[in-house]
């Protein structure tokens, strides 16, 4: 009897348990995928674009057999399981809070008919990496030890002749993919994933360590979009992964996505609320005043030249270098006293990365509030940290062309009150 394969974040067909799941008892399978109204009203228009073209290359992969819909998952994914006659809906499993109450509800639809969750998009599922007690990790340095002590599976050994795909055209509901009219600066899907990848392992693992935080260099893998959509899996990558350096350093970074991912699965209201409930009560300003200051802060036009080229950098491209984000989130919360869920929503808006668990406790971190968060009086110093990180102004230089002439603003605050303003605010709580 058929089986229906539900794609969500898991768009590719290499190193797929679901996959291989959904075609053990038989192969035939109808691929899908629901075009979720409140996920693509959410979503800002570069992740759509992702998302979409990841479509379209996982359709071809599949010869044009992915029957994509568009509604409500527990109304959509019944009907299609119906008309096949399918005995089991396989997924791979989703930890976050909107994806574990979509899941029940798409389950307690089915009835009697399986739902089968298998893998995840992370190298060791959360909740699974606990302290002997059974505790969750609330500091990295000790869960990253324990991660990599429980370490993960090899790579599934899936693929496009995995299954019978069944032809959906005849079916009610197919639609086409739709398209966002915005241009990325990196191709999508799970091919450009795989691309992508056999490049920065050639070209820049090696020197990865000692170059990741200098966003005047091409240094990092800009694999962040298609681990957030899933056409590309976390162990696929590590298997090209040595011992070198370089290779552990990126281990390290894989891990921290692992641990943030196990924080929302255990503390799902962090998405939007400090972790550390302390900082509940810290002073915030969200005036007038404070608004003027946002959007300065959203186009660029702080005068201090990181920040202002970190902003455009998202502002033209759908991404920013992982060291520059830091910077900006640390202005915002510390320099320009703002609420850092103001900056967690207008990252969500602009990045194709943008991940729920990864975009919140980055904020978090930078804020103080988070677990094992930056101290709250660690306060970057925006023009040491240029001075530092892009040392010749080529970063700065690419993003702010009229740096250095009457066209570009003076700062807007000055860093050594507002720093001594944020640990004011700070000695409040305690």
């Amino acid at each position: 009897m058929p089986t229906v394969l539900w794609f969500r974040r898991d768009l590719r067909l290499r190193d797929l348990p679901a996959l291989l799941d959904a075609a053990e008892t038989d192969r035939e399978v109808l691929a899908c995928y629901v075009l979720d109204p409140r996920l693509t009203s959410s979503s800002g228009p570069r992740r759509l674009q992702y998302l979409y073209d990841a479509l379209r290359d996982l359709d071809a992969a599949l010869d044009g057999k992915l029957m994509v819909t568009q509604g409500h998952p527990e109304k959509r994914i019944p009907v299609l399981a119906k008309s096949v006659g399918a005995t089991a809906v396989h997924v791979s499993a989703d930890f976050t809070p909107f994806g574990r109450r979509r899941d029940d509800a798409v389950r307690n639809a089915l009835g009697d008919l399986a739902f089968e969750a298998s893998g995840s998009p992370y190298l060791v599922s959360p909740g699974r990496v606990v302290k002997d007690s059974g505790e969750p990790y609330k500091v990295f340095s000790p869960f990253f030890n324990a991660w990599r002590e429980h370490g993960w599976r090899a790579p599934a050994k899936s693929g496009p002749k995995s299954a019978e795909w069944i032809d959906p055209a005849g079916l009610d509901g197919r639609v086409e993919i739709p398209d966002a009219s915005v241009e990325l600066d990196l191709p999508a899907g799970e091919t450009a994933a795989l691309r992508q990848w056999t490049k920065f392992v050639s070209d820049n693992l090696e020197s990865y360590a000692e170059d990741r935080n200098r966003p005047d260099l091409s240094a990092t893998s800009r694999m962040s979009a298609h681990l957030k959509f899933g056409t590309i899996h976390p162990r696929t990558m590590v298997a090209d992964l040595g011992r070198g350096k370089g290779a552990q350093a990126y281990l390290r970074e894989l891990a921290f996505r692992d641990f943030y991912a196990a924080v929302v699965n255990e503390w799902p209201d962090s998405i939007w609320w400090n972790w550390n409930k302390n900082f509940d009560a810290m002073e915030v300003n969200e005036d007038a005043g404070a608004e003027k200051a946002f959007e300065a802060w959203k186009a660029g036009r702080t005068g201090y030249p990181i920040v202002d080229a970190g902003m455009r950098q998202l502002s033209e491209t759908g991404w920013m270098h992982n060291r520059v984000r830091m910077i900006v989130a640390s202005f915002l919360v510390k320099d320009l006293h703002l609420p850092w869920q103001w900056g967690a929503r207008w990252f969500l808006e602009q990045l194709v990365d943008g991940d729920m668990a990864n975009n919140q406790h980055g904020w978090q971190w930078a804020a103080g509030t988070g677990t094992d968060a930056a101290p709250y009086f660690r306060v970057f110093n925006p023009t040491t940290q240029g001075d530092k990180f892009d040392p010749d102004g080529t970063y700065v230089s690419r993003w702010i062309p009229e740096l250095g002439t009457a066209d570009y603003p003076d700062p807007i605050v000055d860093h050594k009150a507002e720093r001594a303003e944020a640990l004011r605010r700070y000695s409040a709580l305690t």
